[in-house]
């Protein structure tokens, strides 16, 4: 790939960052953006050029739910929709059923970026009903991401058995960092993403709770693979590790909350967000580590880098570093009929700037990107079962919107 300062490219060679001199840095930098090579991984200086995209439009589809999380179809064409504030709400006929859904476990609603998140259904739901939620378990001071499962009636109107099968091993304190996105695999097991505890002064055993996301030993900023029963398979990575969680999947991790598989090549992606800039997309695979936080393009919020470090052998660069922050949401690939041209491409959701970003996927490699501007914080993006692309909004009178041609 050629680059030059007439022609900025979509993606800038992932390089180690240096603090000694701001001259220093400014050369560098200079450099990428005058010339590059087709990079293992990239950043992105600026998120304030891309390009908007073209003939689309949002259509409502229904307003009225507080702090929207997650939104999964069930078989039929009805939907459950996640409340941040600990309710499940049931779509059907395009209108909100206005008894939230009952029989849910016990959800801490007030735990600050807790409560209510995700949900999945299991891949024989058409047979067994079942529905997976993720949550925050605990209260302020005394927390813990969660997994639950439970069968849905009949009706739609309640969660039957409800039981809590997975949940990280240690408690932590405050309201930051639970993760937290579900995925299920062709092969029955289901990914799990879990926080790093949060920013700091949060402690865990005498230091930074973050800390914890390079110890295999703790479930914090990690991904976890189970079964569907919430135990760990016998093939996962690091299950014969003493020092290891034997759920862990990948590791290193800040605060994922995206995650998704290409339909075609398989690939498992996931956005997570960094501290100040240093947003990550990255390419989900079993056993790695992703650096977080000794290896990061991240600052604290009061200035100076996270860490001297952005690469290091044994860390997995990420395919793409946003800074400023975008603060990465849901993310979905494309598979609808009436975008030809987004077929295939990722869609990453964006709160802080209340946009989907399209990111042109070729090859495994990001080669572009261009804007959604939804105008509303972007909490979740998922692909509908009639092949539209769907978005839910982060607030406290949240909408589930349609993205369809202009």
């Amino acid at each position: 790939m050629h680059c030059s300062p007439n022609h900025p490219p979509a993606a800038i060679h992932r390089c180690s960052r240096t603090h000694a001199a701001p001259a220093l840095v400014a050369a560098s930098l200079a450099a990428l953006l005058i010339g590059c090579s087709a990079p293992a991984g990239s950043i992105e200086p600026t998120d304030t050029d891309i390009p908007d995209a073209s003939g689309w439009r949002a259509e409502e589809v229904v307003r009225g739910l507080e702090h929207p999380w997650a939104i999964a179809w069930l078989p039929n064409g009805d939907a459950l929709i996640t409340e941040r504030p600990g309710r499940l709400r049931l779509l059907r006929d395009g209108k909100l059923n206005p008894t939230p859904v009952t029989g849910l476990p016990e959800i801490c609603g007030d735990c600050g970026q807790g409560g209510l998140l995700d949900v999945a259904l299991h891949p024989g739901f058409a047979s067994n009903r079942l529905v997976y939620l993720t949550f925050a378990q605990g209260d302020e001071d005394r927390n813990r991401t969660a997994l639950a499962r439970g069968r849905l009636g009949p009706d739609g109107k309640r969660l039957l058995d409800t039981e809590v099968i997975f949940r990280n091993a240690d408690w932590k304190s405050g309201g930051q960092h639970f993760g937290s996105r579900l995925l299920w695999l062709p092969d029955g097991t289901l990914l799990m993403s879990i926080g790093d505890g949060g920013n700091p002064p949060v402690s865990f055993r005498g230091e930074n709770i973050r800390n914890q996301a390079q110890n295999p030993g703790t479930h914090f900023g990690s991904v976890v693979r189970l079964t569907e029963d919430g135990e760990a398979p016998a093939d996962n990575p690091l299950k014969d590790k003493a020092d290891a969680k034997p759920e862990t999947y990948s590791w290193g991790h800040r605060n994922i909350q995206g995650m998704t598989r290409h339909p075609q090549s398989g690939v498992i992606y996931a956005n997570e967000h960094g501290s100040r800039g240093g947003d990550e997309l990255n390419r989900i695979e079993p056993g790695n580590n992703y650096g977080w936080p000794e290896v990061t393009y991240s600052n604290e919020y009061w200035g100076p880098p996270v860490s001297d470090e952005t690469e290091r052998p044994g860390v997995t660069d990420p395919l793409l570093v946003w800074t400023p922050s975008k603060a990465p949401s849901g993310l979905t690939v494309y598979t609808g009929e009436r975008f030809p041209d987004w077929r295939g491409d990722l869609f990453s959701g964006a709160l802080k700037f209340q946009e989907v970003q399209r990111l042109d996927l070729e090859g495994g490699r990001i080669v572009g990107k261009e804007k959604l501007e939804i105008g509303e914080r972007v909490r979740d993006v998922r692909m509908g079962p009639d092949g539209e692309l769907y978005v839910l909004t982060d607030a406290p009178d949240g909408a589930l919107l349609r993205i369809v041609p202009e």
